[in-house]
């Protein structure tokens, strides 16, 4: 894996390029290797490095090339002109422009067949499975489906007031009317089982997201998607995680990977169960 991502190291952004993207060594500058595997994961991590250009730069200095050209030529610019100054300006601004990074992580689970992205964000996930899959040449993974609805089910849930074995409520949620332009309400720190939570759900609303607690474990939000937000390993996971003051920075991280990985691995297929199993 490591040969097949090394054409696709990351490279800094040329002064005549918008952004670039490439893979990093996921334990930082000082290492070398593209592939962390620990306890049967595959670690990688992704560096996107973009020009930081806002619009409202671009749209004023369009604006006075603009005028000063068509006052020198005694007309109005065309469509294809003023398209033609704007990418023209922008190629002169963007060596000027300044540049932000940030990272994206993922990991194979290759017992478990999972493709587990840090990312809540679509865009952000297509980022990243879109550069592995042109770096492998193929890529058969997709966003797991189940067999009822994650919305219908989460509501039902709170209509109950309880969550099924192994789980249960958090304290926020987000509810929704099903018809289009709908009122939301958003609820964090409150007690779902309460009569307002159950006003609402009289009144039609269904659960769009919906924060739950897994095994005393793990805290998160769950969307309507299978999208997990927000995910929070409590008390007694991060209790595991006290290393000795002697480990190394980078025992450190194994420990740490190797644990939320584990947690994953039993926290993954429950949810899926939890809603029929796979479709």
């Amino acid at each position: 894996m490591a040969a097949r991502l090394g054409p696709f190291a990351f490279q800094p952004c040329p002064s005549y390029q918008p952004s670039s993207a490439g893979w990093v060594p996921p334990l930082g500058r000082k290492a070398v290797d593209l592939v962390h595997a620990v306890a049967g994961k595959a670690l990688l991590c992704l560096r996107t490095e973009e020009k930081v250009l806002p619009a409202s730069v671009l749209n004023q200095a369009v604006a006075e090339r603009l005028a000063a050209i068509e006052d020198q030529r005694g007309r109005t610019a065309r469509r294809r002109e003023k398209q033609e100054l704007r990418d023209e300006l922008l190629q002169e601004l963007l060596p000027r422009a300044l540049t932000r990074s940030r990272h994206g992580y993922l990991y194979l689970d290759l017992a478990g067949g999972w493709l587990v992205v840090d990312s809540a964000s679509p865009r952000g996930v297509e980022e990243i499975t879109g550069l592995l899959r042109k770096s492998l040449d193929s890529l058969p993974v997709a966003p797991p489906k189940v067999q009822r609805s994650a919305a219908a089910v989460m509501t039902a849930w709170l209509a109950e007031g309880r969550a099924p074995a192994g789980f249960s409520l958090g304290d926020s949620c987000e509810l929704r009317e099903m018809q289009e332009a709908g009122g939301v309400v958003r609820c964090r720190g409150q007690d779902l089982t309460g009569d307002e939570i159950s006003a609402h759900l009289a009144a039609g609303k269904q659960v769009v997201k919906l924060g739950l607690i897994w095994s005393g474990r793990i805290a998160f939000v769950l969307d309507e998607a299978l999208i997990v937000r927000r995910l929070r390993f409590l008390d007694v996971v991060r209790e595991s995680l006290r290393a000795d003051k002697t480990d190394s920075p980078e025992a450190v991280f194994d420990a740490e990977f190797a644990l939320m990985a584990g947690e994953l691995a039993l926290l993954l297929p429950q949810l899926l169960e939890a809603f029929g199993g796979e479709a």
